[in-house]
């Protein structure tokens, strides 16, 4: 005679479901008090950490909830049926015992080790950037940025708990997304999606626009595309200034001064207004572009001007082609030498590929045949150098070009200088006018002094002895 009215306990131990229930609901809990205290201490500042926390274990921990009920209900309907023998209650008390020991101490092994072991991979670079193949493009681009020693946590978490919060949230947002494939295509820079952090929470915990740092020589290579990738550089000092001091930092942060304006677009190209603000002499003045109006202006979106306004790509930036091709030669990682590689090499970037193994193929064998066809010799003598050059471009693209997430040339501009986008122009283009007729000065002199403009052997190069230096290493 089977007994039908079995204690809970009993039952609870004579099915699998409930007990794999109970392991699931008890590793979950364990798991949680493990990561709880790095974060509360603020030492898990990475989003996914908050993925673990508050998307997969209490999904866990939910599953083994049900599946407790469900074991009793299948053990129930067992012992009913009289396929289940009688269990005893020092039988189920021995079951239960051994089985809350096993889990005890696997959950210690694994809370100790393991979760350690996850979170401490999660806060890291590598996580960041290789874990989800979203993020490839800013993560190429940190590789070779000057921030590659810097780790993502410190400049896109805020700090304190709301830092912390919005960093969790971010997190599952970003995993929902993935997961249902609905990410945005290409993934649009923080800044568009209003989820950029102060810059005076992250960038000026190292960096603080006041500091004056007097002057800068910046040397800007350009190679022709003549059959001797004639090389002709730029030279300029340009006056960063900061406190009190001239120079772009001095007029834009400088005591006392605040610039607020508006943005017609997500991307902030687009800048019809703009009011600079002295709070030590009192002087206000407001510059509208023309063509636009105020009612027109007074519905846009207002910002108090930082430093990623300028510096809006400062790690993760991408090149455009002409750029990159004349770096690289300059860096020796082109050879100078090779006859129209500055043109071919442009030209075979802009060429359409459908992925990145594609257009390391096609590079690879477009410019040979280039060769072959029109410098035989060169491709039956310099084959190393051509294998260089071809190599030396797909490195170009790979770090530039993603066409699975719909990133090409120019999709992330740069405002940073005015050459290859709008960048200062946005403001500085002498059309932004005060209502006394005031503009916003476009005169170069403002920010920087031409030393040399494209030319041939700069003489304050030579000076400088720079040159020599340049040229080595293009001959590499």
């Amino acid at each position: 005679m089977v007994q039908n009215d079995r204690p809970v306990l009993a039952l609870f131990t004579s099915h699998w479901l409930s007990l794999l229930g109970a392991g699931l609901m008890t590793t979950a809990g364990i798991l949680w008090l493990f990561i709880l205290p790095s974060q509360l201490r603020g030492h898990g500042d990475n989003p996914y950490v908050g993925i673990i926390m508050f998307g997969i274990l209490p999904v866990v921990f939910a599953t083994g909830l049900v599946m407790i009920p469900a074991g009793l209900w299948l053990a129930r309907r067992r012992v009913r049926s009289g396929l289940a023998q009688m269990i005893d209650r020092a039988s189920s008390i021995r079951r239960l015992g051994f089985f809350l020991g096993a889990t005890t101490v696997l959950n210690v092994l694994i809370g100790s080790q393991l979760t350690y072991s996850a979170v401490h991979h999660m806060e890291s670079v590598g996580f960041c950037g290789t874990s989800c193949h979203v993020m490839k493009p800013e993560y190429s681009a940190y590789q070779g940025s000057p921030h590659s020693k810097v780790t993502c946590t410190q400049c896109h978490v805020g700090p304190g708990a709301r830092g912390w919060f919005e960093s969790k949230m971010a997190g599952m947002r970003q995993l929902v997304e993935v997961a249902f494939d609905t990410y945005p295509r290409p993934v649009p820079p923080a800044v568009s999606t209003g989820r950029l952090v102060p810059a005076n929470e992250t960038c000026e915990n190292c960096h603080w626009p006041e500091k004056f740092q007097a002057m800068q020589l910046r040397v800007f290579p350009s190679f022709a595309e003549d059959e001797a990738n004639t090389l002709s550089q730029t030279v300029l000092v340009v006056m960063i200034g900061g406190k009190g001091m001239p120079g772009v930092h001095g007029s834009h942060f400088g005591p006392g001064i605040e610039i607020t304006y508006a943005s017609k677009d997500a991307g902030r190209q687009e800048i019809p207004w703009v009011e600079y603000k002295n709070t030590l002499t009192g002087e206000t003045k407001s510059f509208t572009a023309e063509g636009a109006t105020a009612p027109d202006v007074a519905k846009l979106e207002r910002h108090r001007m930082q430093c990623v306004d300028c510096h809006n790509r400062p790690t993760h930036a991408f090149d455009l082609p002409e750029r990159a091709v004349n770096n690289a030669m300059a860096n020796g990682d082109i050879p100078v030498t090779l006859p129209f590689v500055r043109k071919k090499g442009v030209e075979l970037l802009k060429a359409s590929y459908s992925s990145q193994e594609e257009a390391s193929k096609k590079i690879q064998a477009s410019l040979l045949e280039f060769y072959q066809k029109d410098y035989p010799k060169i491709a039956d003598g310099r084959r190393a150098d051509v294998d260089r050059a071809a190599q030396g471009l797909s490195r170009i693209f790979s770090r530039n070009v993603f066409p699975d997430l719909k990133v090409n040339w120019g999709t992330y501009p740069n405002h940073i200088g005015h050459t290859d986008f709008p960048g200062c122009f946005r403001c500085h283009d002498d059309k932004h006018k005060s209502a006394a007729g005031k503009t916003i000065t476009q005169d170069c002199s403002a920010c920087h002094q031409l030393a040399a403009m494209d030319e041939k052997n700069p003489e304050v190069l030579k000076t400088l002895g720079v040159n020599e230096r340049l040229d080595a290493l293009q001959k590499k």
